[in-house]
């Protein structure tokens, strides 16, 4: 069966989970969320970059596990141009994560030490990049995770068997033995993420982010070994719209940092490491 046609194929069906599920939600948060930096970089760019973010997110639990959604609409600056040049590209980036809880299944949770409960989870990361190189992420996911006993909030690590297709759209790329298109070798995804509120005093706050290791998937489009890759995305936010009007969980904003090491498995060229500071917000309907 063509590639594809199974990657798609996947996406469709795990698409019609959410539909399904989303339904039958017995709880379910979603917010626009706005950030902003001009501390960001891309691989083979020297300058650093300004970038606006717009964010639409989802998490909602049903019978048998949770969902969650996220797309990101991100415009750079000139610096990291749309192809041809004048402007900034535009990158729209969203992942899916489906978790199956064993408890849930089966009546009663996989606990031990610290965990309350384990999961299957599986999900897709899908983007589309209209600069000239042109990026097409494809990547599915799938593998256990342990979900940690907190009196409030969250923590889950994950260990995910990913694969990846991707795409370049630059010239060199189609010069003899190199590739426009790519399937990259299978790799690990090692992801670590927290949601923890907290109160600083009678400030309402929380705490959240995730940390991705993945491991080596083989050459590049050129057949230079890639490295492993770090990204991380932290923040600390304030309900502001508790202190401002008495309604929780309804308005946050916070300071952020992105960290990113060998970014999309390259190394040895600029604009592979990230350190970004960002403004972020939160509008929960």
């Amino acid at each position: 069966m063509n590639k594809k046609y199974m990657l798609w194929l996947s996406v469709a069906m795990l698409g019609s989970m959410i539909l399904t599920e989303a339904q039958a939600a017995s709880w379910s948060d979603t917010f626009l969320g706005y950030r902003y930096g001009t501390q960001f970089h891309e691989p083979g760019i020297e300058e650093e970059i300004e970038q606006h973010i717009v964010q639409f997110s989802h998490v909602s639990g049903y019978k048998y596990g949770s969902n969650y959604f996220n797309v990101d609409f991100i415009q750079s600056d000139r610096n990291d141009a749309i192809n041809g040049g004048g402007s900034g590209a535009i990158n729209v980036y969203s992942v899916y994560r489906h978790q199956l809880h064993y408890g849930k299944l089966f009546g009663e949770p996989l606990s031990f030490g610290p965990v309350r409960d384990v999961a299957l989870t599986a999900g897709f990361d899908l983007s589309h990049k209209n600069s000239s190189f042109a990026s097409r992420k494809r990547m599915l996911l799938l593998g256990p995770t342990l979900k940690f006993d907190l009196p409030r909030g969250f923590v889950d690590l994950s260990v995910l068997l990913a694969r990846e297709w991707n795409h370049c759209g630059l010239d060199v790329c189609r010069l003899e033995g190199n590739q426009d298109s790519i399937d990259f070798d299978p790799y690990y995804q090692f992801s670590l993420a927290w949601g923890v509120p907290f109160e600083a005093g009678s400030l309402p706050m929380k705490f959240q982010g995730f940390f991705n290791y993945n491991t080596e998937k083989g050459g590049d489009y050129f057949g230079v070994a890639t490295k492993p890759e770090q990204l991380s995305r932290t923040s600390l936010m304030l309900d502001a719209g508790e202190l401002a009007w008495g309604s929780s969980n309804n308005l946050w904003v916070g300071v952020g940092y992105e960290l990113w090491r060998n970014k999309f498995g390259n190394h040895g060229k600029p604009g592979v490491d990230v350190d970004a500071i960002t403004f972020n917000a939160e509008w929960h309907f």
